[in-house]
């Protein structure tokens, strides 16, 4: 059996940045155990895989744009949210298969997703905005947690990941994670702080989940953004990850929703041997 893989860098401002997704359309659902091995194999913060079948919970598209069924796998395991393989994907829909669409849908576990494009080629993805509730930095945080990712933070937060806000982007930079040292939490911690020449900064870290550190994190900046547009009293943005790789998102308050904007650029095309 052969099935199509193209690597995508999503929220890209150079090339080499941004963080790379694997993206393989699928006729139908493989079964779930292969899934997982194909994402090891790839062995990229994440593999989206999906198919034109909706499934009966989804219900109706929201409208009569292209929908899909999307879900997403880091090497470890399946994931609720992922912003950046949700752009890639939507990039390599509307190149490939419907370049006069503008629009692509994708019903998820994260309930439905739209990602649409802008007159200009940037994609803007729109997300549910994760809350998040203060923590007490001396008593509430994951034991040890600080410690292991080297920073002393000002502000603690907790949603669906753990958001460390230090004081300067110079902090977030430098931080230096010792992995072994890191206590067991649901999902990831993000490191954040104002930024030099924009709104704001980050670092995203999951080894729990197979990622110990990703380059650029849009279902970080779901939580971020609310986090920060509070914070600066403004709800649009610009952000960003300060990863090795890097990347650059702007990023848009409404309501209840985040709405991400970036760009992709397409790093190969391939084709992957499967077991019958």
């Amino acid at each position: 059996m052969e099935v199509l893989l193209h690597q995508i860098d999503a929220f890209v401002d150079a090339p080499f940045s941004g963080n790379p997704a694997a993206v393989m359309p699928l006729l139908s659902w493989l079964p779930d155990e292969l899934l997982q091995q194909v994402a090891e194999e790839n062995n990229l913060a994440e593999t989206a895989f999906y198919t034109s079948a909706l499934p009966p919970e989804a219900g109706p598209a929201p409208d009569n744009s292209p929908a899909f069924h999307l879900r997403w796998f880091t090497p470890a395991v399946e994931v609720d949210l992922c912003g950046h393989a949700t752009l890639a994907t939507a990039a390599q829909i509307l190149e490939d298969m419907h370049p006069g669409a503008d629009r692509v849908h994708f019903y998820t576990r994260s309930g439905w997703l739209r990602v649409d494009r802008t007159a200009d080629g940037d994609l803007v993805m729109d997300l549910p905005a994760v809350p998040s509730e203060d923590l007490d930095v001396q008593a509430d945080l994951p034991h040890n947690l600080a410690q292991a990712l080297g920073v002393r933070p000002i502000r603690a937060l907790n949603g669906t990941d753990v958001v460390l806000m230090v004081t300067s982007e110079n902090e977030v930079r430098e931080a230096r994670p010792n992995f072994s040292a890191f206590p067991s939490i649901h999902r990831g911690v993000i490191i954040t702080a104002a930024g030099e020449s924009v709104d704001f900064v980050s670092r995203f870290f999951a080894p729990g989940v197979g990622v110990p550190e990703d380059p650029v994190t849009g279902s970080a900046h779901a939580q971020l953004t609310p986090v920060w547009s509070r914070e600066l009293g403004r709800t649009s943005l610009t952000a960003r990850q300060l990863s090795a790789r890097g990347g650059a998102l702007r990023c848009t308050l409404s309501t209840d929703r985040v709405l991400l904007s970036g760009r992709c650029r397409r790093y190969l095309d391939g084709v992957v041997r499967l077991p019958d």
